[in-house]
């Protein structure tokens, strides 16, 4: 009988006081940060930005920086519990829900105009002879199915009414200057490459018969998205409103401070020089932080059931992948609300 008492007292006092309870997803989110709270935050531009901007010594919690983005990267340190937040496109949320990792989209934006100002363009090989779009059938096209590049790959063959079959689907990780190597060393005829590098790949390559296309399509989603984990956690769930709110301003600073990103990112972070950066900011255009969600999901439900059709995996409902209590955390912000 002795033990039954002496045991639990024992695990007691190992355990520590008891655990604060979950946070619901139904709950209303806390606004009182504890102290000593930290987030693990992946995502290189707004620590920048809040740098520059004086904003992040306001921060009302520790923040440790990783250096990390893309959907692999962020994917895998979210299971090695070693990230609370990641910038990411619109693809990295769906593949982690379908590799069994929960996430939830905590903030999004846009671009105002997404077709004038497309995020890829579809670059050729130089020899490949391709000069249009519908070219691209039958030959060997750079893929990524678990990054914003393969979606945009899949709804370009839609777009011409190819089968996905109907290329030769290379399938690559879309990691730094990946797939204009591929594309340098003829590894693929065709890939989705960055607005960004397209004035460099065209200088290159152009002469030897490479082409830059554009696809005419929207391809501008950019969401923070976190682990469920995360947002159990109540002192972490406040601390990520804050730093979507924070998030929210330094999307709105970048925007009306356009000489002082230029110095401060792109030429003493990205080590560019300042006529490049110019190009970038001219290129990247204004941005749209929607205060509504709709059509955010919307369109993130046409993206899961192409992705789902074309990789042979089960539809998800996008809604689903939305924490709609931060809806308007970051619209608000970037609109000084």
């Amino acid at each position: 009988m002795k033990f039954s008492y002496v045991l639990p007292f024992a695990a007691a006092l190992l355990a520590g006081p008891a655990a604060a309870q979950p946070l619901a997803e139904s709950a209303p989110l806390p606004e009182r940060v504890p102290p000593g709270t930290t987030l693990v935050i992946g995502d290189p531009q707004t620590k920048v930005a809040l740098t520059l901007s004086g904003e992040l010594a306001k921060l009302p919690f520790k923040v440790e920086w990783a250096n990390i983005s893309g959907g692999p990267q962020t994917i895998e340190a979210f299971r090695a519990k070693a990230l609370d937040i990641g910038s990411v496109a619109d693809i990295p949320p769906i593949h982690a829900q379908w590799t069994g990792l929960e996430v939830r989209i905590v903030a999004a934006k846009f671009r105002r105009d997404p077709i004038g100002h497309p995020i890829y363009v579809i670059a050729t090989a130089p020899g490949s002879g391709i000069t249009k779009l519908e070219e691209i059938k039958g030959r060997k096209v750079a893929f990524s199915p678990g990054q914003a590049q393969g979606a945009l790959v899949l709804r370009v063959l839609k777009k011409l009414n190819l089968r996905h079959d109907e290329v030769q689907l290379v399938e690559l990780p879309s990691v730094g200057d990946a797939y204009v190597n591929a594309l340098a060393s003829k590894l693929v005829d065709a890939a989705p490459i960055a607005e960004a590098n397209k004035q460099r790949f065209v200088q290159n390559y152009e002469r030897d018969g490479a082409k830059a296309l554009p696809h005419g399509l929207r391809d501008d989603p950019a969401y923070l998205y976190v682990v469920k984990a995360s947002l159990e956690d109540p002192g972490k769930a406040a601390a990520i409103r804050a730093y979507v709110q924070a998030w929210g301003r330094a999307t709105k600073w970048i925007e009306t401070h356009p000489e002082e990103w230029i110095k401060g990112y792109y030429v003493k972070d990205q080590g560019l020089k300042p006529d490049s950066g110019r190009f970038l900011v001219e290129s990247n255009g204004d941005p749209d932080v929607p205060l509504d969600w709709n059509g955010a999901i919307e369109r993130q439900q046409e993206t899961i059931d192409l992705l789902a059709a074309e990789l042979k995996k089960p539809v998800l409902k996008a809604a689903t992948l939305f924490d709609r209590r931060f809806e308007r955390i970051a619209g608000a912000a970037y609109q000084g609300e």
